[in-house]
């Protein structure tokens, strides 16, 4: 690698970056369409400007930014809240992912295409762009939307979903069928990884860091933070994933932990910096030639892609009793492709099977949906309130329907839905961790034993391997029980059935790994024995750890939540301190504390103020409360349950209300201006037009501000404020 050559690359492409990202700042554009022109200006293609000198070199830091900016996405999308909103993000993904195959193939029969170019085309307009949308949301401050949150659920079921299809593709095109077989082992090992990592990195991690908490600095913590997520990218290629997988789900485990908006501070510069130069490389992909030679199919798919994301995307939430505000604005926020259709297109030229003309055809695509993308964004809540107006009313009548019904049963869910609600997921989870080991013990244990001891090597590894999968085994066989809030008599079928089948499941475990070295019949005795061991003699040393590990893993796996109501921090007798974030629509954000009244409102106190990297031990009454403090407060369960969203309330944003241009502005009081005759003090310009007066120049002289001045006609007044109110007041002055 020539180290020269990429620092030369990347300087380049940087501020030429920056100085149109300010162009487009200054024209009110969103940036990452900045991002994407710069990269045409830097690439080959246009040939008025030097361009990059190896686009290699640019590749090598796009895949660092899409590494990034995957991990912080994770940070802010635990595995928690991916889980409630799972049902919603799998159909709407499903529905996506189907019906864009569906247009994509359609369109590509239309075009002249074969079967196969068809089917490859589908699958590259079915799959949108998480980076792009990302970035655009964090520009717009869309993030802490409902729907923002949903997009980005379904963004995320869609790339599980293009790991699956591209198996099926790549079946379809070498042997013109889906081989089931290679289809199932590919899901199978997907969701095998992905709960193995999360439940090892829920157990361990939190733990890790709470132990290491004292040497945790914002160097030491981004440091750590990076290295998780690059180590476990580099894992996640070698089980045979995308490195963006791997990124995300470390920051879905990192999530959980009460480190997350930390590192989510300190990795910003890091995303920002590397996510750029992934859209400037977006941006260099752009070919004129191509535009220009194939521009008709260029824009049938980019209208296929805006109008089938629309339809299919608003169609899913619908289905899922979204309401029709929140399903229209996820459906206009996926109008683009990304990454999957590049990694898509690669695997059909590797197959021999895709036209080389469909491939910059589809970046072309790319580029264009990824330009419009916030345009579109914008487009939702007009195009909303149009659909509204037209809207038959027996339509609407259907739609409250069914979101009330799907609400109610949900509300009240059966006996079995309660028990396989508790019982599934560790049921699942102890399966995966048991057949872990079996993978681990057979393909490794096995071969190194038998090499060092020929005869015994077998049965050592059996051994071995029962012992390491004893604590499962009895955590599987240990009967259910009736949980809290269930009737035990309805709940008997339920209980019987689900302790029936978690045994035999255990059996079978053991007796599979005993199948290692001896026949059938030594292997359902010395099972039977080991079971008998195990249930008569290490029952209770084993179900007090199982209990322990549980617990340990609940505790790690809600810790924010738990450090947020101070379940698991009891102070003294009944009091519990909590660690709470002050939001954006707390209602006494940048009062005194002592002007906030928590003590006689709520009955609490508040002993600690985290600002920042700053801690506040025992704030004093004149401590002022900003947003993003976190406050230690202590109280009993009702106080703190009672104080939790008052001080964490967050404001609701209005997508009709203009951000203000705040600026300094000059204006002459002219005869009618409404500050003829008042002070500062008396206009009360705070309040009334969102301005502070910085000096008055009244003839030769500058009068600093002073809230007893009398405004008189002529003055020339400065202000800081809303321009649009500030100009109220006066005629501009040009200085």
């Amino acid at each position: 690698m020539n180290v020269e050559g990429l620092i030369t690359d990347l300087a380049f492409i940087l501020l030429l970056g920056a100085g149109v990202t300010v162009l487009f700042k200054w024209i009110k554009q969103p940036v990452v369409l900045g991002y994407i022109v710069a990269g045409f200006l830097a690439s080959p293609h246009f040939e008025y400007l030097p361009s990059v000198t190896t686009e290699a070199n640019i590749d090598f830091w796009a895949q660092i930014g899409i590494v990034v900016l995957l991990f912080s996405l994770g940070l802010e999308f635990s595995f928690r809240k991916l889980m409630s909103a799972g049902g919603s993000a799998v159909v709407t993904a499903l529905v996506i992912v189907t019906g864009m195959m569906g247009a994509g193939y359609a369109a590509g029969r239309l075009m002249g295409m074969n079967s196969i170019n068809g089917l490859f085309l589908g699958g590259m307009l079915s799959m949108s762009s998480t980076t792009i949308i990302i970035k655009a949301f964090t520009d717009m401050g869309l993030r802490q939307q409902k729907f923002a949150s949903l997009v980005l659920a379904v963004l995320i079921v869609e790339d599980l979903f293009a790991v699956v299809m591209m198996v099926i593709l790549s079946s379809i095109a070498v042997n013109n069928s889906v081989e089931g077989a290679d289809l199932l082992f590919s899901i199978g090992k997907l969701l095998f990884f992905l709960v193995i990592w999360f439940l090892v990195g829920v157990y361990v991690l939190p733990s890790l860091l709470n132990r290491w908490r004292r040497f945790l600095n914002s160097e030491t913590l981004l440091v750590v933070s990076m290295g998780l997520c690059l180590g476990m990218s580099v894992f996640s290629v070698y089980c045979g994933f995308s490195m963006a997988l791997g990124a995300f789900v470390m920051g879905s485990i990192l999530a959980g932990t009460s480190y997350a908006e930390r590192i989510e501070h300190v990795v910003a510069p890091v995303r920002d910096l590397f996510g750029a130069v992934f859209f400037i490389s977006v941006g260099m992909m752009v070919q004129p030639a191509v535009l220009s030679d194939y521009w008709p199919s260029v824009l049938i798919l980019s209208a296929v892609v805006v109008a089938g994301m629309i339809v299919f995307g608003t169609s899913g939430m619908l289905v899922t009793g979204q309401s029709l505000r929140v399903a229209m604005q996820s459906g206009f926020s996926l109008t683009q492709i990304g990454e999957f259709a590049f990694i898509i297109a690669t695997l059909g030229m590797s197959l021999g099977v895709l036209e080389p003309s469909l491939y910059p055809i589809v970046v072309a695509v790319s580029v264009i949906t990824t330009f419009t993308t916030p345009y579109f964004i914008k487009m939702a809540t007009p195009a909303y309130e149009a659909v509204e107006r037209r809207l038959p009313p027996r339509l609407d009548f259907l739609i409250r329907r069914y979101r009330s019904d799907a609400a109610r049963e949900q509300a009240t869910p059966g006996v079995w839905a309660r028990m396989l609600r508790r019982y599934a997921p560790g049921t699942v989870a102890y399966a995966i961790v048991l057949i872990a080991i079996l993978t681990v013990c057979r393909s490794y244990l096995l071969p190194f034993l038998a090499g060092l001891l020929p005869g015994w090597g077998p049965t050592l590894t059996a051994v071995a391997t029962l012992c390491c999968m004893a604590p499962f085994l009895f955590a599987l066989a240990v009967p259910v029980r009736c949980p809290e809030g269930i009737d035990a008599g309805s709940a008997r079928v339920p209980v019987i059935v689900l302790s029936i089948f978690r045994a035999v499941l255990a059996l079978g475990m053991a007796a599979y790994a005993v199948s290692i070295s001896f026949s059938s019949r030594a292997m359902v005795a010395l099972v039977a024995v080991v079971v008998l061991v195990v249930v008569f003699v290490l029952s209770r040393r084993l179900r007090a750890r199982l209990d322990r590990m549980e617990t340990k893993f609940r505790d790690n796996l809600n810790e924010r939540e738990l450090r947020r109501s101070g379940a698991n921090n009891t102070v003294v007798n009944d009091l519990h301190q909590a660690f709470m974030t002050v939001g954006a629509g707390c209602d006494f954000v940048g009062e005194r504390l002592m002007d906030s009244d928590l003590r006689r409102r709520f009955g609490v106190n508040v002993v600690s103020i985290q600002r920042d990297q700053r801690v506040i031990p025992i704030p004093n009454g004149r401590t002022r409360i900003f947003p993003g403090d976190v406050l230690g407060i202590i109280g009993n369960d009702e106080q703190l349950r009672a104080v939790l969203p008052a001080i964490e309330a967050e404001r609701e944003p209005d997508a009709g209300v203009k951000a203000a241009d705040v600026r300094l502005t000059s204006v002459i009081l002219g005869a009618d201006s409404p500050l003829l005759g008042k002070t500062p003090r008396s206009a009360a310009l705070r309040d009334s037009y969102d301005a502070v007066v910085v000096a008055v120049h009244r003839g030769d002289d500058f009068i600093d501000s002073d809230p007893d001045l009398v405004f008189a006609e002529g003055d020339i007044v400065w202000l800081v404020g809303d321009r649009t109110k500030v100009l109220t007041l006066g005629v501009r002055a040009r200085m």
